[in-house]
Parts: C-alpha cells; sequence; structure tokens
C-alpha cells in the first residue's frame, strides 16, 4: 500500500538574496564608493571568505558580520559566504554592505577590487581600509592564500585553525614577514582592526 501525504497548502514566500558581484559590477559604480570612503560613510572594507564547513566553532564568521559597525562594507566570495549570506546588512546611500564577488574561483574579483581602490587612492593594496579575514578549510584554498603571499598582501586573518600544510617554521616566518594572525573572538578582531 503506498502511503501519499498531502503538500504544502500554501506556498510561503521565500528569501531573496543579492549575490554576484564580480569586479565589473563594483567597479562600475567605483565613482560612488571612492566618495563614500572620502565622506566617510563607509569607513572599512572586510573581505570575508574562503571555504568552509560544518565544524560549530566555524560560527566565529557569522559572529564577524553579524558585529561589523553600519559604516563597513563585507565583500566574500567562496562558499563561507553561506554562514552569512542571509543576512539583512542593509546598504549605504544605495551600496549593499553585503557584495558577494562569487565562488572560491572568483578570487580575482576580489583582487582587482582591491587594485582599483589602491589606484584611486594611491596608496598600496596594504594601505587600504580593507581587511582579509579567510576561512580555511581545503586545499583549493592553498591556492588563493598563496597568491596572496605572491602579491604581497598583509594583515590576513586566517581560521577557524591554521592549515596542517603549515609547519610551525613557515606560520612564523608568514606571521613575522606578513603579520598573518589567527582568528581569535570576533568582537576582539573588530576592535582590533578597526582602532
Amino acid at each position: 500500500m503506498a502511503l501519499f501525504m498531502e503538500g504544502y497548502k500554501e506556498d510561503i514566500p521565500g528569501k531573496e538574496v543579492l549575490t554576484s558581484f564580480a569586479h565589473n559590477a563594483v567597479l562600475s559604480v567605483a565613482d560612488k564608493v571612492i566618495e563614500l570612503v572620502k565622506l566617510g560613510k563607509i569607513r572599512h572594507f572586510f573581505l570575508v571568505g574562503g571555504c568552509d564547513g560544518a565544524k560549530p566553532d566555524r560560527n566565529y564568521y557569522t559572529k564577524f558580520v553579524e558585529l561589523l559597525p553600519k559604516d563597513t562594507v563585507v565583500l566574500t566570495l567562496g562558499c563561507g559566504k553561506f554562514r552569512f549570506f542571509d543576512k539583512e546588512l542593509g546598504s549605504i546611500d544605495g551600496i549593499p554592505r553585503y557584495l558577494d564577488c562569487g565562488r572560491c574561483n572568483d578570487a580575482y574579483s576580489a583582487i582587482q577590487i582591491a587594485l582599483a581602490l589602491s589606484k584611486a587612492f594611491g596608496v598600496g593594496v596594504n594601505e587600504l581600509p580593507l581587511s582579509l579575514i579567510v576561512s580555511w578549510y581545503e586545499q583549493k584554498a592553498v591556492a588563493m592564500f598563496l597568491t596572496l603571499l605572491y602579491l604581497n598582501i598583509k594583515n590576513i586573518r586566517l581560521g577557524p585553525s591554521m592549515p596542517a600544510s603549515l609547519s610551525k617554521n613557515v606560520t612564523e616566518f608568514i606571521a613575522s614577514n606578513y603579520n598573518l594572525k589567527p582568528v581569535g573572538d570576533p568582537e576582539a578582531d573588530i576592535k582590533e582592526i578597526l582602532r
């Protein structure tokens, strides 16, 4: 005897999520973004992205994004965004505070955005009001991490644990030459970054 269950009596409206702001989309409003930075309406950019998994301690990234001040913008890429992609972050003068650059493989877009901001403000990428909060989980993240080091990007926070492929000596070398730090408490990390 077959058992049939009654379906839903009514549809529940789904939630919409704004995604896929590749570098061309972001750079098309670069003038407005630059103006908002100069006016002090955008204080800081956070690239919160990378790989992710189901371990409970990985909720750091959700808490981090939820605690960010309203005058900051979150760029993201990779599956790490699924920790916070559905949060209502609002906008700053029409610019969404959440800008998804795509998948891990779209790290190129995030790099192009950083380079464009660097050029617009006449400073190096490391002098921008930009912090990288990278979620480490699997091997393709190694390629992205090595690319950032090759580009001499500093002040990266990595976690929730350091990659097993980084020996103590390598970790110490990267920490001392690139100011690599492990993620810690979200609130304390934000305070330290924004001081």
